[in-house]
């Protein structure tokens, strides 16, 4: 058995109690994904089991304390990630994303890219005119389309931004809401007030939203329009006719700034129809100015169920 240890000089007790988790959940899990066991032993922490095991754990540990020493949250799903890292040879490279910040919310609270596909994604946002990104439930696409969005709107690099979503079911009929087509269509949006909520507060986006410096309506209200001087992010795009995307593409006016984000796991087209961002996918690809992102189950930052879930549902699809 190969063996090896790493002084906790210096750190507090606070810093080993975040270490470990409540219940030593964090070194729980941090045994089972590298492999190692793990105990701590006065003033060490002690990782034994195989040479590879033994290597990445301590080199995880490591970096979350020194990532605790300088007052970084660390949660389960981030020890995951950095796991993940680890085995590919790229830890150090969190300490580039942990610098990369998008921008600080109306809280002063620093919102930043918790992986590498995420940075790859908000590079492609600052770079081209187009940005289309693709991936499962909890990789942040909308979040971070938001933030640079608000960000855009704030460095006046843009005079408006506007959010739209197509209003297609998944299960539920519009006709059985209350209230006319964009009381109907209001639920289907709230994802996006809540990230507007988060970034700038809801009296900063009432504020703005009478103004119409933000608007948010369904994609039908976007036909006929010319999109100038605006930051344009179009929410769940998988659920987009070919027609349709081509008609929200052709909006795009001068000086505006266009994210497209969708799941292409969770089409709720009819079937036969072909979804639109797909299709867009592969016409776009060698355009200039467009990027197109590919998010993966290893960008999931929500709860660590939620990356659970959609591997689950990735084996079933295998």
């Amino acid at each position: 058995m190969a063996a090896s240890s790493i002084e906790l000089t210096g750190g507090s007790l606070e810093e080993y109690r975040a270490l470990f988790g409540n219940g030593d959940s964090h070194i729980s899990l941090l045994m089972r994904e590298t492999g190692a066991r793990i105990a701590l032993a006065d003033t060490r922490i002690i990782a034994e089991g195989d040479e590879l095991s033994v290597a990445l754990a301590t080199a995880v540990i490591a970096k979350l304390l020194d990532m605790l020493r300088r007052h970084e949250p660390v949660d389960r799903s981030f020890i995951r990630y950095l796991v993940s890292l680890a085995r590919a040879g790229e830890l150090d490279r969190i300490d580039d994303l942990l610098a990369d910040v998008v921008i600080t919310n109306h809280r002063g609270r620093r919102i930043r890219c918790k992986t590498l596909g995420q940075q790859r994604y908000v590079q492609s946002i600052r770079k081209n005119l187009l940005t289309i990104g693709v991936g499962p439930a909890g990789t942040g696409k909308t979040y971070l389309a938001m933030a640079m969005a608000v960000l855009a709107l704030r460095n006046k690099e843009v005079e408006r931004i506007i959010l739209t979503r197509p209003a297609v079911e998944a299960g539920e009929k519009l006709g059985f809401l209350p209230g006319d087509l964009t009381q109907k269509v209001d639920p289907y949006l709230r994802p996006l007030y809540d990230a507007l909520f988060d970034l700038m507060g809801p009296d900063a986006y009432q504020r703005l939203q009478e103004r119409g410096v933000i608007e948010i309506a369904p994609l039908a209200y976007m036909r006929g329009r010319t999109l100038a001087n605006a930051f344009i992010i179009l929410d769940e795009a998988q659920n987009t006719t070919s027609e349709q995307m081509k008609m929200f593409l052709t909006r795009m006016g001068s000086q505006s700034r266009v994210v497209v984000t969708g799941d292409v796991t969770q089409i709720d087209l009819p079937s036969g129809r072909i979804s639109g961002l797909v299709e867009a996918m592969t016409v776009l690809k060698e355009v200039p100015e467009i990027g197109v992102v590919a998010l993966t189950r290893t960008d999931v930052v929500r709860h660590e169920m939620v990356l659970s879930i959609v591997e689950a549902y990735e084996k079933m699809e295998n």
